[in-house]
């Protein structure tokens, strides 16, 4: 069991590793270095509902952002939960912003991403990011309260 655990908690550390990357790519506006974080095929849904395919439109399209819209902004992220489901795969859940601060106001973003094993160590197979409307989720709860989770 001890060897299990071992492996486990290797990959939970490569994996973060990961993000830890994701990040120093945005804070250093390097669409390349981010793109480097995911597989050739990787999909990337943005919180607004854009879907890039593939690490190469991932980081060209990154690249354009941080030289305009997302210039000098910086990625913040709480990670929720990283759990395996198969050897070489693993969910991470992440409550997540960006701002030109040192902290936002609020992580007002859930993001999943999908990582995959990959002979380069961990990747990012799947991104998705959306945005939390508080009023719609307090209107929601209110009027059915059993539709509230146990972890806002």
């Amino acid at each position: 069991m001890g060897d299990i655990m071992n492996a486990l908690d290797t990959d939970v550390a490569a994996i973060a590793a990961v993000l830890d990357r994701l990040v120093a790519a945005w804070d250093s506006g390097d669409g390349a270095a981010y793109a480097a974080e995911f597989t050739s095929d990787a999909t990337y849904i943005t919180y607004v509902g854009t879907l890039y395919q593939g690490a190469d439109e991932i980081g060209r399209a990154h690249q354009a952002l941080f030289d305009s819209f997302l210039k000098g902004t910086r990625l913040f992220h709480e990670v929720q939960s990283i759990r395996h489901v198969g050897s070489d795969s693993a969910l991470v859940v992440t409550r997540g912003a960006t701002g030109k601060g040192t902290k936002p106001a609020q992580l007002d973003k859930v993001q999943t991403y999908s990582l995959v094993r990959t002979g380069a160590g961990w990747k990012v197979a799947a991104f998705q990011n959306t945005k939390r409307k508080p009023l719609l989720e307090a209107v929601s709860f209110k009027f059915q309260p059993a539709s509230k989770p146990a972890v806002g």
